[in-house]
């Protein structure tokens, strides 16, 4: 589950993602991380198209 590509994020990110995910009970921070990301694929995917992705990607702040 673990073994593909790498991302890098912000130190302070990392650790805020760090605490918050031994709190939760998540067996490591990339557990934790791999579950976020999951979670907002799965809200993005669900959308009608292609301008309800930009528009939700937009509210979130990705993209302007």
């Amino acid at each position: 589950m673990f073994g593909g590509a790498k991302i890098k994020i912000e130190k302070d990110l990392y650790e805020r993602a760090k605490k918050v995910a031994g709190i939760a009970g998540y067996s490591s921070v990339d557990e934790f991380i791999t579950h976020i990301i999951e979670k907002e694929l799965a809200k993005l995917e669900g959308a009608q198209g292609d301008d309800e992705i930009k528009d939700r990607l937009k509210g979130l702040g990705y993209i302007s």
